[in-house]
């Protein structure tokens, strides 16, 4: 290996927001993660529900009350059924 070109490594221990603690080797001194294996659902079975409702039911309540307003045709539309109807009146 050639020297002064490879970084340092460090033995050093990675501490998750759990409070789990790892020794690993590192070119960091201090490594701090969220979630491990000790703590992430796939590993531990334990999968916390925060959506209880679908998304349609989601929709539905949040638009509830809401009332649809109907859409004025466009003035394109306008200006050719005027048209339409002076052609038909001759």
């Amino acid at each position: 290996m050639k020297e002064k070109i490879h970084p340092i490594f460090h033995k050093t221990v990675a501490t998750c927001a759990c409070g789990a603690q790892y020794e690993i080797g590192s070119n960091k001194e201090n490594i701090r993660v969220d979630i491990c294996s000790a703590c992430h659902p796939l590993f531990t079975g334990k999968q916390k529900l925060l959506d209880a409702e679908g998304r349609v039911q989601k929709f539905q309540k949040k638009y509830a009350g809401v009332k649809v307003k109907k859409a004025k045709p466009s003035t394109k539309r306008r200006t050719l059924a005027k048209k339409k109807a002076a052609h038909t009146k001759k």
